[in-house]
């Protein structure tokens, strides 16, 4: 990417940033409800089917990893508004580059995301959990957690762009869903049905949860799906990234 290209992809991120000092509510919302699932998985749903040790220990990773794969909505919506809004075609009539309001979208995402992390890694600390790995391992995970993000952000951004309009986005984000759900962030594969067990397997996010598990030496991780983790959200970006940033020059013409 040229500089003139980043200098206007860092010129969106700014305006997307912006957005957040007038929009703190959603910023808040997005923050507190994965540590509302984490409470309520951890303490009054129970759970732990197959897991052995601390449930804890293996559920705080899991969240993690299900954190990436949602709060898409924020993102979605912006892209489908712009275009909506004809905010885009504006953009389009100055001298900028044409990826710059996705990838500028894409960046201010990712902020978010490291924040949301940092939120419930400190919440996991509070609770109790502990990240056993040592410092390197610990950075590690933390990559292997963004890079699903980034995987998974561009994967909702080819669905906003599918919907069009923003009121859309609400039925086309059901299609994230299964990724996070039908996943080991709460319980292991060999305590579910076979066929399940075996889609949960095959998830990436469950690629990614386990690794993570491995790296912060909790419950359940496994050192092979390390690979799997960084293989996965490669292929998905190598697919989704490139479909984006096409449908979006032929939405915004």
């Amino acid at each position: 990417m040229s500089s003139y290209a980043l200098t206007d992809s860092w010129t969106m991120t700014r305006r997307e940033l912006a957005h957040w000092a007038r929009q703190p509510v959603q910023v808040v919302v997005n923050l507190v409800f994965p540590v509302m699932l984490l409470l309520m998985f951890g303490y009054l749903m129970g759970g732990g089917r197959g897991i052995d040790g601390d449930y804890l220990g293996y559920l705080v990773p899991g969240m993690l990893a299900l954190t990436m794969a949602f709060g898409l909505e924020g993102t979605m919506i912006a892209v489908t508004r712009d275009l909506d809004k004809g905010v885009v075609d504006r953009f389009r009539s100055m001298p900028m580059a044409s990826g710059a309001v996705l990838v500028g979208r894409a960046v201010a995402d990712m902020l978010q995301s490291v924040l949301g992390l940092a939120v419930m890694i400190g919440m996991g600390y509070a609770l109790g959990w502990r990240a056993q790995g040592g410092a390197g391992p610990f950075l590690a995970a933390v990559g292997l957690l963004l890079l699903f993000r980034f995987a998974m952000l561009w994967i909702g951004i080819e669905l906003a762009l599918v919907a069009g309009k923003p009121e859309m986005v609400q039925a086309v984000q059901i299609l994230v869903w299964p990724v996070g759900f039908l996943s080991n962030a709460f319980a292991t594969p060999d305590s579910m049905p076979g066929w399940l067990g075996t889609v949960v397997e095959w998830n990436p996010m469950s690629h990614t949860a386990t690794a993570v598990r491995d790296l912060f030496g909790s419950p359940g991780g496994e050192a092979g799906h390390v690979w799997a983790a960084v293989a996965w959200p490669l292929a998905l970006l190598a697919v989704f990234f490139p479909l984006a940033v096409r449908r979006f020059a032929g939405l915004s013409k």
